[in-house]
């Protein structure tokens, strides 16, 4: 009776056959090797993104009216769930007992487990759906999985709605220049994942100055110039192995004294057991004093992608979080787990290589993702 619920965790963010697997940050060669100093690599006023990779004016910004439409369709939702809940579990018919539960919640173990959800996680839905069900009664003419499904879908959304977060609000209502500090290891698509927000922030017609602060891979700035010259912004850059504490304060104070609006600083990306490296991130974050700071995490790490992101937290604090290679993700567990484990809103999930492969995370879009046909 619990199939359908147990196939559609499984199956959480399942890639089309038609997809492949691309590492985020496989870029093309460079032709000619990056020079040493702060460094112009497009002209600022014009842009070279292709319309396709700016963001739809309706996924950049709503009028009053349609934020003020959203909020009542979602409180007509939690209305209208909420009356499904009462309407099941009520005063008559037959009781659960924790026996029968057994089965059931084995079930949504495995389901959760095969799905990549951390443990503490699995146990804290477990003992949720257990403790608001032991006891009542539900309506007859309904089965025991039915409504277990009902009670997962309420814990698990109640879960992924913590600390949910709007970037771009945010960013509309911060102030200039607004600093944003990446952090996260090497592989996880961070300097793409920095392209993508610089195009998203430039669509708004917004200015972004990139800091080349992964001083440690001369590759990581040879990357982080190409996108800038395919999105037509500022990068300030130093030779490699150069103080990225010091690439980053260049940024923000060039962008202080030629008023722009944001500037994301790049990191290096070791191991995030690398006391050296938490030191840098460290350094880095007092120097630039950024408004956010992101971590991006491989939604293919699983469980490696919550260490990754509590360690970091522990080391400089992080705000919120971007999972990359959504698209080649058949078990979708991160995202998940990070919302419970870390505490910390998951902004963004990436879908793909291109700019616009990037959507804004909510939990009605997980839970859509999870639950929907």
């Amino acid at each position: 009776m619990f199939d359908s619920l147990k196939s559609k965790l499984k199956n959480v963010f399942k890639k089309s056959q038609s997809e492949t697997a691309v590492p985020d940050d496989v870029l093309p060669p460079v032709q000619d090797a990056a020079d040493t100093g702060v460094t112009d690599t497009a002209a600022e006023e014009g842009s070279v993104v292709s319309e396709e990779q700016v963001p739809r004016e309706d996924e950049r910004k709503l009028s009053r009216k349609e934020i003020s439409k959203l909020n009542k369709k979602e409180k007509t939702a939690d209305k209208k769930k909420e009356k499904e809940s009462t309407e099941l579990i009520s005063d008559s018919g037959k009781k659960i007992k924790e026996g029968s539960l057994d089965d059931v919640l084995w079930e949504l173990e495995v389901a959760l487990m095969e799905a990549d959800v951390a443990f503490p996680v699995v146990e804290e839905i477990k003992n949720g759906v257990r403790e608001s069900m032991v006891g009542k009664k539900y309506a007859r003419g309904h089965t025991l999985g039915e409504i277990v499904e009902i009670s997962v879908k309420e814990t698990i959304s109640e879960i992924l709605k913590i600390n949910e977060f709007d970037f771009d609000s945010w960013f509309s209502a911060a102030g200039r220049p607004t600093v944003i500090m990446f952090v996260g290891i090497n592989g996880t698509g961070k300097t793409t994942s920095i392209a993508k927000i610089a195009n998203r922030i430039i669509g708004q017609g917004k200015t972004v100055v990139l800091a080349a602060s992964d001083t440690f891979r001369a590759g990581a700035i040879e990357q982080l110039t190409i996108h800038s010259e395919r999105l037509g912004c500022k990068i300030v850059k130093h030779s490699a192995d150069a103080d990225p504490s010091a690439v980053a304060f260049d940024a923000v104070e060039h962008a202080k004294a030629r008023r722009k609006d944001a500037v994301l600083v790049d990191t290096a990306g070791r191991m995030q057991t690398n006391i050296n490296l938490m030191d840098e991130m460290k350094k880095i974050k007092r120097v630039a004093k950024p408004d956010l700071v992101i971590f991006v995490g491989d939604s293919l790490a699983g469980n490696d992608a919550v260490e990754q992101a509590r360690a970091f937290d522990a080391a400089v604090g992080i705000d919120a979080i971007m999972l990359t290679k959504i698209d080649a993700d058949s078990k979708g567990g991160a995202a998940l787990s990070i919302a419970h484990t870390i505490g910390k809103p998951i902004a963004f999930v990436s879908n793909g290589q291109e700019y616009d492969k990037i959507i804004k995370f909510n939990s009605e879009w997980m839970m859509g993702r999870l639950f929907d046909d």
